[in-house]
């Protein structure tokens, strides 16, 4: 039996995610109108039609940026069609979970009907029945010719924990720490009728990473993406967010159409109205014939790009699929200040695993900062005796953050153990050492003193000689794969993440006569990228790659 779920609107802590720096409340980015009119073209709400025939759902309307606009396209369209404004009733359907955004939302929508000539009590009736005070997420909802929108920018951790259970048993694709749009995109899709059209302004984030792996798999497998947009270089919103932001038209049903993507530069007016305008003749447009299976992650760049990476990904193999090399980030503490420590720390030698940070490289040396970090695991990898060690249980008791943390409370009785496992045996190992967020891949190479901090992720294999792989790791080539599949940081930062990094795709090693393997190690010890980036072309057995765009800090 299924259990209905409700959090009471007159309760400050459901809803209460904070504020930003600005000021605004988190989830809460209004939009341009130029961009809204381009939204509501790609959704097919357009006045030259009989909207009075479809129905419209805004599920999270702020305080009414789309549903004005959309009110003067219905109202256009019920004159030129002679409809009259009773028929309006089940045209429209909002919610949002904010009171004073509704009673916004409502004064913006009575404006413009009063505007009309729309009598004042049919008036407050219609947005009576159209705006509802309530959480989208939870509520029940008909069937939508259109779902328009920008919905909330809420991290997950913002979310009350009794509200985030109910929300993941409801929504497949809110999956790991996915950001709650996912949910609003998922329950969106859900509720289109045949045909009918979801368009969103929202976060890009879900088409690449881990979290939004589930909803790429949902949207392949039962919708059809029409248009993409790229916003990285324009500004949509009215105020100045940290977002990486979309627009994309998804459709109910499977229509083996090609999808259309495109990115604007500026994000002016003019430029949006161009768009719009050319919307019918793919001007400033490319055509993807074939978009992606499953839940692989979207490459939205030009078709030329994607023509490029697909013939690498079918030529050559994805990096850990030797069998002996393999992608790890680096040991999580949970409480650096007490786990990372220096060399003269009171605690039992045995316990001390030499530690290299992001700090700790520069310009491809690694300096030995000696700093270690405590190993809090036994050799078979369970929680020590800390009774053994006396001088260890003394240092950590003097930190109450180590206490707080949330494995030391689900597990009291090894209150002391760091998040991840350290691996002493790694140490001796040598490993290429690669920054989370860099310009370009800043690769070091360790010859066997280290472990890593979790700032940094590392490359082992038995399969390659470790500066050859370091040569052709560092090179465009591996950097092409990166900007292909990663998150794209603001000015143009690359994010080099465990499973972007699994994406590059190498020559076998056999396959390299041993003359460039020389010559790239050498340029590798070298650090001469120039030479390196041909080398690799050498390799892969390419002339050139596509351009493509990336701040280049390799020196």
């Amino acid at each position: 039996m299924q259990m209905s779920f409700e959090i009471p609107l007159s309760t400050d802590v459901a809803y209460d995610y904070g504020t930003r720096s600005s000021g605004d409340a988190h989830g809460v980015v209004l939009t341009k109108p130029h961009v809204v009119e381009l939204i509501l073209d790609l959704a097919g709400y357009t006045s030259d039609r009989d909207l009075v025939g479809l129905r419209l759902l805004e599920p999270s309307c702020g305080t009414g940026a789309f549903l004005g606009p959309v009110l003067d396209r219905l109202l256009a369209s019920m004159t030129r069609y002679d409809r009259s404004p009773g028929e309006l009733e089940s045209c429209l359907a909002a919610y949002d979970v904010v009171p004073e955004h509704i009673e916004e939302t409502k004064r913006v929508l009575l404006d413009r009907l009063q505007a009309h000539a729309v009598a004042p009590a049919l008036a407050a009736r219609l947005v009576d029945g159209w705006v509802t005070l309530g959480d989208f997420l939870l509520a029940p909802c008909g069937r939508f010719d259109a779902v328009i929108g920008n919905p909330p920018y809420v991290r997950i951790e913002q979310i009350p924990v009794a509200l985030q259970s109910e929300y993941r048993r409801r929504f497949e694709a809110l999956y790991d720490r996915a950001d709650l749009y996912v949910a609003f995109i998922e329950k969106g899709l859900s509720l289109l009728a045949p045909a009918g059209v979801l368009s969103f302004i929202c976060a890009d984030r879900w088409i690449s990473n881990r979290y939004g792996a589930p909803l790429r798999n949902l949207v392949t497998r039962k919708y059809h993406v029409d248009v993409y947009l790229d916003l990285h270089d324009a500004s949509p919103f009215e105020s100045d967010v940290i977002a990486y932001p979309s627009i994309f038209a998804i459709r109910n049903g499977r229509t083996g159409t090609p999808v259309r993507i495109g990115r604007l530069k500026g994000g002016s007016a003019a430029e949006f109205e161009d768009l719009r305008l050319s919307l019918n003749n793919h001007a400033a447009m490319a055509d993807v014939p074939d978009w992606f299976e499953g839940d692989e992650p979207w490459i939205v760049g030009s078709p030329e790009h994607l023509r490029a990476l697909r013939a690498l990904e079918s030529k050559f193999l994805a990096l850990e699929d030797d069998g002996t090399t393999r992608v790890r980030i680096g040991v999580a503490t949970g409480a650096d200040e007490a786990y990372i420590v220096d060399h003269d720390v009171d605690v039992e030698p045995d316990r001390l695993v030499p530690l290299v940070m992001r700090e700790d490289i520069e310009l491809g040396i690694i300096k030995n900062a000696r700093r270690f970090v405590l190993n809090t695991f036994d050799d078979d990898g369970r929680a020590i005796d800390i009774s053994r060690y006396p001088r260890l249980e003394r240092h950590l008791s003097r930190f109450d953050a180590v206490r707080r943390r949330h494995v030391a409370t689900k597990n009291p009785r090894a209150w002391f153990r760091t998040i991840d496992r350290v691996y002493p045996e790694l140490v001796g190992v040598p490993k290429l050492l690669i920054p989370d967020i860099a310009g370009a891949n800043e690769i070091a190479l360790d010859p066997g003193h280290y472990f890593p901090h979790h700032n940094l992720y590392f490359v082992i294999s038995t399969t390659w000689d470790m500066e050859v792989l370091g040569a052709l790791l560092s090179s465009r080539v591996a950097l092409f794969f990166v900007w292909s599949y990663a998150v794209k940081m603001r000015g143009g930062y690359l994010r080099f993440q465990a499973q972007y990094l699994r994406r590059i795709r190498v020559p076998r090693p056999s396959a390299l006569p041993s003359a460039l393997q020389d010559e790239l190690r050498q340029a590798f010890r070298r650090r001469d990228f120039l030479v390196i980036d041909r080398l690799a072309l050498d390799a892969y057995g390419l002339d050139a790659l596509p351009h493509f765009e990336f701040v280049d800090t390799r020196r």
